[in-house]
């Protein structure tokens, strides 16, 4: 009987709405870019593709006209920073070729969600909006939230009210800033928290409503151009933790890399052994971004390091980790790298 009721979740979630229409042209025009992840993924099953995902769910014909492409279909913590950059080009190339194109959504897993948000937070050329979206349950679970996140996914990229806001994640009714963003929880589909500055807004049945929006540079307003990248710069995490032995430091900065992000405890201060392989190393090696490892706050005033190196502020180590990238593409120096970061 158990599995007679699993087969009737999953033809009820992927067969049936197959007959669904997602061209309307009355309706505004929306690319969903689908990438995997376990939005696409019944539990013990191989994922599913993105125009079986999207017309499992009829009712976003109610909101907008849509075109679906598979960029890939991968977990999300098997994409990297060429994914990144494959992800920006398309969608920069997806507005500028088609004036008509409302918004673009993406369909994500959720390991990395926070991380492909800001890369395009930084790197999309157009005010409209981005939404990327995923889910914590597999799709065939009891009570999935795909479909429902899916949903106000879409609502959220055909408001006006988003046009301007940047790149967003919406998960759970929540609406958050690419650049806030980041995942709390291993399993509860209220996983996603922005930081300390709050959510942008939330989605309920009457509509989309905005609080408020992020005033730091992003989309249009950056200075980051990577139509012409191949590949981003090599730029790596190492992690203070107590007791560290500062040969691990020295050995780790002797690999081949253009920065090094270290994060490290609160405030910015680190180990003894932390503190003695970067004296070591820093005047020969990488430019070196300081991130805490607390989730909330920033990093107020730079301890008194005898060693060249730039504060991330309220950066966490993995977007420190993009901004760097991101940086190096611009500047080398140190005191430009640093105003990079005090900026965005």
């Amino acid at each position: 009987m158990q599995v007679i009721c699993s087969s009737v979740v999953v033809f009820g979630l992927f067969l049936v709405p197959a007959l669904a229409q997602v061209n309307t042209p009355d309706k505004p025009e929306v690319l969903i870019l689908t990438t995997g992840g376990t939005i696409a993924s019944p539990t013990d099953a191989p994922q599913i593709d993105g125009h079986t995902l999207v017309r499992a769910v009829p009712q976003l014909a109610d909101h907008a006209s849509l075109d679906v492409e598979e960029f890939s279909r991968v977990g999300s913590s098997k994409l990297t920073p060429t994914h990144w950059l494959g992800l920006a080009n398309r969608i920069n190339s997806a507005f500028a070729d088609n004036p008509d194109l409302t918004a673009v959504v993406i369909t994500h897993g959720t390991d990395t969600m926070e991380e492909t948000a800001f890369f395009l937070h930084l790197t999309v050329r157009s005010d409209k909006p981005v939404v990327l979206v995923g889910s914590m349950r597999s799709a065939d679970e009891i009570s999935a939230d795909g479909p429902a996140n899916l949903l106000n996914a879409v609502r959220v990229s055909v408001s006006e009210a988003a046009i301007g806001k940047g790149v967003m994640v919406v998960l759970n009714e929540d609406i958050s800033s690419a650049r806030d963003v980041w995942k709390t929880d291993n399993r509860r589909v209220h996983t996603f928290r922005s930081s300390s500055t709050g959510f942008l807004g939330t989605v309920d049945p009457d509509g989309v409503r905005f609080y408020q929006e992020s005033l730091r540079p992003h989309t249009s307003r950056t200075e980051f151009d990577v139509s012409s990248l191949k590949e981003l710069p090599r730029v790596a995490i190492l992690s203070d933790f107590t007791g560290i032995d500062s040969v691990l430091v020295t050995e780790f900065a002797t690999l081949k890399m253009d920065g090094l992000v270290i994060r490290t405890f609160a405030g910015g201060r680190m180990s003894d052994g932390m503190l003695a392989g970067l004296r070591e190393t820093a005047d020969a090696g990488p430019p070196i971004v300081i991130t805490s490892r607390v989730p909330g706050g920033r990093i107020v005033s730079a301890p008194n390091y005898d060693f060249p190196a730039i504060v991330a502020s309220d950066l966490p180590d993995n977007k420190a980790r993009i901004l760097l990238m991101l940086a190096l593409t611009r500047t080398h120096d140190r005191i430009g790298i640093q105003r990079i970061f005090d900026i965005y």
